[in-house]
């Protein structure tokens, strides 16, 4: 599967990446719907009327943006979803960073299994000559976005941003070469800064745990493996499918798919501290603890994980919603919120494409939330 023939060529490239990008017009859609769902329970905690009242402003497209679906969850349960023209439950909805939480809860099960260890210098073969600074780098510095990596997640114009770069142009060949070859910007563990780059290493590291092999049919097929065997099928997440670069590598950063409802549950398995639908401990209590644990340089981040605290990073909803409220968060308003206070699970997946509508996005999603005892 290679991503400049499979996934680029479906944006239509000859638009630009730049507005391919800002347009987010990766989603995959399903076939037009006459009447668009809309569900709300009746047995909710929170009366109908008022879940609607508090769900249609989301649907605003010139104040929000579009929202192509929302999914309110409590103790596991959808209690309302509704979705766009064009979308439904069983659609597969593209989501942007909220991989790196995914693959944050892959590298969670390969500790658990021995296989890497979180304050290990990660083995790299292009830092690992005498005296690179880059071979003390760790896995939890990775982890929580303080690699020190000289990695610009955000360019202006956009193309002049490594995500892009890596993600669509040039780097598209083989990311992990791209994200591997950056300098260090700053001492490892030093600073925050938010990187794509990191998270594509981390898949990288993952697939060589797993295959010695460098053909990418065999690194997509050992990788795919373990993602079905240890959190698709456990995790009850059917639609979960991420894409692989030319060379096999998953792309861990970015550019997975999964329902609405598939979006929820995998937030419910964090809520749950790693416990899936049925009870079964996939993914181990500790490490959804160190996920939602503070970054030692960004209170407002975790492992791969964004926190609900007062930073100048802030992604979620600070003084608006509890402070144990986490989420993953994606390019342009995608957002599973967890409030475990509440019981909560909050997704909603769009474009939002102006800062104005991303803060009334998310002010909007905090007063839905605010409806909920807790």
């Amino acid at each position: 599967m290679q991503i400049d023939s499979r996934i680029v060529k479906r944006l239509g490239l000859a638009l630009g990446v730049a507005g391919v990008v800002v347009a987010g017009a990766l989603a995959s859609r399903a076939a037009p719907v006459a009447d668009p769902v809309y569900r709300v329970a009746s047995d909710a905690v929170v009366g109908k009327s008022a879940l609607r009242g508090a769900i249609d402003p989301l649907f605003d497209e010139d104040a929000m943006g579009q929202t192509r679906a929302l999914l309110v969850m409590r103790d596991g349960k959808v209690i309302a979803e509704r979705y766009a023209p064009g979308f439904g439950p069983e659609t597969k909805l593209l989501s942007w960073s909220i991989a790196k939480s995914v693959t944050a809860v892959l590298v969670g099960l390969m500790v658990a299994d021995g296989r890497l260890a979180l304050d290990m210098p990660v083995p790299v073969a292009a830092w690992s000559q005498p005296g690179d600074p880059r071979g003390k780098i760790t896995l939890r510095q990775l982890l929580q976005m303080r690699s020190g990596l000289d990695h610009v997640e955000d360019g202006e114009p956009v193309t002049q941003g490594d995500t892009v770069r890596m993600l669509f142009m040039g780097g598209a060949q083989d990311m992990r070469a791209y994200a591997e070859s950056k300098p260090l910007g700053h001492p490892p563990g030093a600073v925050f800064s938010y990187s794509t780059g990191s998270s594509i290493i981390l898949s990288d590291l993952m697939t060589r745990m797993l295959t010695s092999s460098s053909d990418p049919a065999v690194r997509r097929q050992a990788m795919q493996m373990f993602i079905d065997g240890r959190l698709k099928a456990p995790g009850n997440l059917p639609s979960l499918t991420p894409e692989y670069d030319v060379t096999g590598t998953m792309i861990g950063g970015s550019i997975l798919h999964m329902t609405a409802r598939d979006y929820g549950r995998f937030g419910e398995l964090l809520r749950n501290h790693g416990r899936s639908p049925n009870g079964h401990q996939i993914l181990p209590e500790k490490w959804v603890d160190f996920m939602r644990a503070p970054s030692p340089r960004n209170p407002a981040y975790g492992a791969h994980l964004w926190l609900n605290r007062d930073s100048s990073d802030s992604a979620l909803m600070p003084g608006q919603a509890p402070t144990s409220l986490f989420g993953c968060v994606g390019h342009n308003g995608q957002y599973i919120l967890i409030s475990p206070s509440q019981r909560l699970t909050v997704v909603r997946i769009g474009m939002s494409p102006e800062k104005e509508q991303r803060a009334a996005v998310r002010g909007a999603l905090a007063r839905l939330m605010g409806l909920f005892p807790g």
